[in-house]
């Protein structure tokens, strides 16, 4: 199974932080499995071979977050 999995970062939007071990916590849009691309916050290893837990939304989950971030002090 581990070898049909594949993903594409088909937009890169930016860091949200760096650990010291160089993994970065970044917003991208990622196609998993050649489906359509979702936005996409997790961490990466720096040559993006490796990833980290995260969370995946569609545009309207992103667009609830903005919401709610929009409205934090």
């Amino acid at each position: 199974m581990a070898e049909d999995f594949s993903f594409e970062i088909t937009q890169h939007f930016g860091v949200l932080s760096q650990s010291k071990g160089g993994w970065t916590l970044e917003l991208n849009q990622v196609s998993w499995g050649g489906r359509e691309p979702k936005y996409d916050i997790r961490s990466w290893s720096p040559d993006h071979q490796k990833m980290g837990k995260g969370i995946t939304l569609n545009q309207d989950e992103l667009n609830t977050l903005k919401q709610i971030l929009n409205t934090l002090p």
